[in-house]
């Protein structure tokens, strides 16, 4: 049995999307900036998916500029924001400890040039608050960029909170929803949301595309140079098939949103219930407010990487985290930020969902990571030293 459970990192083309992918590529693969027909033909193509993207968020065409994925729209909207800032003075950014590293590595870079940056703390349930956004914003606060689900522990944020918090204050919301796009309800005015990151391939379209929401009046500053495709936002010739199989994937996700959700949630609750079952281990966040198809958990006295191996011998794909991080032996920043101390965090598992997971399925998960669980146990010193009280357990 094979079973693909890291759809956190990647999801499988869909058929329709592949669909729509090679017919382009067969009969639509003219340059959309040329104007003769065949290039014409492309950008019509071009434009009829940044129709649908836009509907499908409740967001003008206008205000979609497509990216290559998730990390290049979070760049160039934080950037955005941080030149806006510093032309009127305001150069203070607001975020949180768990980010993804997209997000934290830009804002880190900004901090190198003078930029004041700070990170909310999350609460063990992995979900910030609304009242402690509220105390840190100032008066030369120019951008507050809080993630819509993370990535790892699959919490979501109270996004339209945040958004209305940001909303009174004047100043600008950014979330980056990569996680949450093609999974959960999105519309960015009900959300007071101001600019928003997604990926195709987290909803089963293909790698390589993305794009970045900004409302209308936010002026985009150009992190690619080079010529004037994208309404002179981003250089480069578009990605056609790509962009038009995303805009499929994301209209057939949010069509069969309601239907998978209900699937999805009840396979996690039984992997919780199940996990849970085994001594010393712990769910990673808020047990309901996470994403249907999202699991973490730590287990005490393992290590994540021979975790995953072993799982992988049983036919289960999976991840301890970001698959960003993944060849890191540095244990997950988002586990730290929830106040998960270095040697549990070590021992994580995260399971993401697909939507075709049955529950025999679930069934062989459950069973599995018992048994690797108890194996690796077996032979760990520090699981002898925490059986035999030289260590106090923390789980």
């Amino acid at each position: 049995m094979q079973i693909y459970a890291d759809n956190a990192a990647t999801t499988k083309i869909s058929n329709a999307a592949l669909k729509t992918m090679l017919e382009c590529m067969e009969n639509t693969y003219g340059n959309p900036s040329s104007l003769y027909k065949i290039g014409q033909k492309a950008k019509t193509l071009l434009e009829e998916s940044r129709d649908e993207v836009a509907k499908l968020i409740n967001a003008d065409p206008m205000e979609i500029t497509f990216t290559s994925g998730g990390s290049e729209a979070d760049n160039q909207a934080i950037v955005s924001a941080a030149i806006l800032g510093e032309q009127k003075g305001k150069k203070h950014i607001v975020s949180t400890a768990f980010e993804h590293h997209a997000v934290l590595h830009t804002l880190e870079k900004l901090e190198k040039n003078g930029f004041e940056i700070t990170l909310l703390d999350v609460n063990e349930d992995g979900i910030v608050k609304v009242e402690d956004l509220e105390k840190v914003i100032r008066e030369d606060t120019c951008l507050v960029t809080i993630m819509y689900a993370n990535n790892e522990i699959g919490t979501i944020q109270p996004i339209k909170e945040i958004g209305e918090v940001c909303r009174n204050k004047g100043v600008l919301f950014h979330t980056d929803a990569v996680q949450a796009i093609g999974h959960l309800p999105i519309d960015v005015e009900k959300e007071n949301v101001d600019m928003l990151s997604a990926s195709g391939h987290k909803f089963h379209g293909p790698k390589g595309a993305g794009f970045l929401y900004a409302k209308k009046g936010i002026n985009l500053s150009n992190i690619i140079e080079g010529g004037a495709q994208e309404r002179n936002k981003r250089a480069g010739t578009e990605n056609v098939p790509a962009i038009a199989g995303m805009a499929t994937a994301l209209n057939e996700a949010v069509n069969n949103m309601t239907k998978n959700s209900e699937h999805l949630q009840k396979c996690r609750d039984k992997l919780i219930r199940g996990f849970s079952e085994i001594p010393h281990s712990a769910l990673n966040g808020d047990e309901s407010k996470r994403l249907p198809g999202n699991v973490s958990f730590c287990f005490e006295g393992i290590e994540g990487e021979s975790l995953l191996l072993l799982l992988d011998e049983k036919g289960i794909s999976a991840s301890s985290g970001s698959a960003c991080t993944s060849g890191s032996l540095d244990p997950s920043h988002v586990l730290l930020a929830i106040g998960r101390v270095h040697d549990v965090a070590h021992g994580s598992l995260r399971i993401s969902l697909g939507e075709d997971v049955t529950e025999e399925e679930i069934d062989h998960i459950i069973k599995s990571v018992k048994e690797v669980v108890e194996y690796l146990r077996s032979f760990s010193p520090i699981w002898r030293d925490l059986v035999s009280g030289k260590k106090e357990f923390i789980l």
